[in-house]
């Protein structure tokens, strides 16, 4: 269990409490139903190299803070970087008079679910080692040595080799009493190795998911190296599959995000009650189904979770300084429950908020956002070769790849990294060209059979897109490997006509 560290100080010494105050007086001054404030800084960095040259480095800081209001029953909100009490007053003032302009086109009153008070509260995400505490020439050489190691192998023709990170820091304080402090750092490492053969190009990567941790999560990718190479040359030389109806065994390095997809966006209240529709469409579980729409089968329980250790969406408080919590989506395979924030929960009269309000900068205002969906494994369920043992004829599938879905979350398509035939309840070696595809309550009604917690992965990505304008948000997943019956498995190299 790693140590919780402290907040950074530098951080701590900026004029946090003095802008804050002078920006909500400003607001209660100017009549304001509700004012909060937030400022943050993000720092971000990023490295790839190819082939074990550095191709590019990227270090980027953003600080600033921002003034949303709640004025006569309507938006207001305004950012700036300059921080002084004068700026801080002067913004409160430039969102209340945009609130006063928006007014003339509002069709319905804002309010927000109430949320008691948490003062002076702060949080920090668990890690060991700060990965912005490392010279940058100490990554850049443990990326090169990794990419030598894997072109030395005659069967690797390129080396793609990645380090993202990011360190998450918000004040937040508001009109009724609310002042949060937190900071969170996520890291992103990933090795790809690329060959051609016999007239196919392909590639294999480490599985390895973005996680809510520092440095010292590193080796967790450098452990799955060592058979990248054997694993792509078997992927290269493996038969394209037969298209047809099989069973799936699917990896939790793979369902990941089809429940990212599938639950993760079609559980946005938002989406169900058409407030969002911009970016990827709204969703087919609409609230008129709540408590009774059978998502899945019975042996399904899908939780939003804002507090999971070293999941991505893991947070404290969220941006409208509501503490995080865990909460039912689907129980027993029936849709139970929405990610709301505070305005969305207000208009369906829930009590509370469940924490899901996030923006992904300083100058952006929070919008409802997802958290760690994840899929509950079965207590006593088998391992991932006893869930394969009971199969007949299908396959397994590993890693995530592409995938397609459309704008009501209901009919996709995903793909993988790797594929397996299973013949008999054993691995009969790799497929290609694989895709499953089905509508979102037949594939779940088809799981037969959940994994123990042994299987259970905690997946994810730092690049989850909503709204208009667009914000990236980083998410979590967590599921077991789990069995799914009867699945339509389609060619993609006959499907693309080729």
């Amino acid at each position: 269990m790693p140590l919780v560290p402290d907040i950074d100080h530098d951080f701590l010494a900026l004029p946090l409490r003095v802008l804050a105050d002078a920006a909500l007086q400003r607001a209660r001054d100017l009549g304001a139903d509700h004012a909060d404030f937030r400022l943050e800084r993000v720092r971000g960095q990023s490295l790839r190299l190819a082939d074990g040259t550095v191709e590019t480095a990227v270090d980027t800081e953003t600080l600033g803070f921002a003034v949303r209001v709640v004025h006569n029953g309507t938006w207001g909100f305004a950012a700036d970087t300059e921080l002084t009490p004068d700026t801080a007053a002067a913004v409160a003032e430039r969102a209340v008079r945009v609130a006063e302009v928006a007014a003339a086109l509002s069709t319905e009153r804002i309010e927000l679910a109430a949320e008691p008070a948490h003062s002076d509260a702060s949080w920090v995400s668990a890690y060991d080692i700060d990965p912005f505490t490392v010279p940058v020439h100490e990554k850049a050489a443990l990326l090169a040595d990794w990419s030598r190691r894997l072109l030395a192998d005659p069967r690797v023709d390129h080396v793609d080799a990645t380090l993202a990170q990011v360190k998450e820091q918000k004040f937040y304080a508001d009109t009724a009493g609310t002042v949060t402090t937190q900071q969170r750092v996520r890291v992103a490492p990933e090795v790809e190795v690329v060959a051609a053969r016999d007239g196919l190009l392909d590639s294999m990567r480490t599985l390895a998911a973005p996680a809510g941790r520092g440095y010292e999560y590193l080796p967790t990718v450098e452990a799955e190296l060592a058979g990248l190479p054997e694993l792509l040359a078997e992927k290269l030389a493996a038969p394209s599959v037969d298209p047809g109806r099989y069973d799936l065994v699917i990896d939790p390095t793979n369902l990941w995000l089809t429940i990212h997809e599938s639950i993760g966006h079609a559980t946005e209240l938002d989406r169900a009650l058409g407030y969002e529709a911009a970016f990827a469409g709204t969703t087919f579980a609409t609230v008129d189904q709540l408590g009774t729409l059978r998502y899945g089968s019975p042996i399904m329980q899908v939780t939003g979770d804002r507090t999971v250790e070293h999941g991505l969406a893991s947070i404290g408080y969220d941006d409208e300084g509501v503490a995080t919590s865990a909460f039912d989506l689907v129980r027993d395979g029936v849709l139970v429950g929405y990610q709301r924030d505070r305005r969305i929960s207000a208009l369906r009269g829930h009590e509370r908020s469940n924490g899901c309000a996030f923006a992904d900068s300083p100058a952006t205002m929070p919008i409802q956002r997802m958290a760690n969906v994840s899929l509950a494994a079965d207590p006593a369920g088998p391992s991932t070769d006893g869930l394969i043992g009971g199969v007949e004829r299908g396959i397994y599938v590993v890693g995530d790849r592409s995938w397609s879905i459309d704008m009501q979350r209901y009919n996709f398509q995903f793909t993988g990294q790797r594929f397996y035939r299973i013949e008999n309840g054993r691995l009969a070696g790799q497929l290609r060209d694989v895709a499953y595809q089905a509508t979102t309550t037949d594939f779940w009604n088809s799981m037969a059979a959940l994994g123990g917690p042994q299987t259970y992965v905690l997946g994810g990505s730092f690049m989850c897109g909503k709204g208009q304008p667009s914000q990236t948000a980083a998410v979590s997943h967590g599921c077991p490997s789990a069995l799914f019956e009867n699945v339509r498995v389609l060619n993609t190299l006959q499907e693309g006509g080729r």
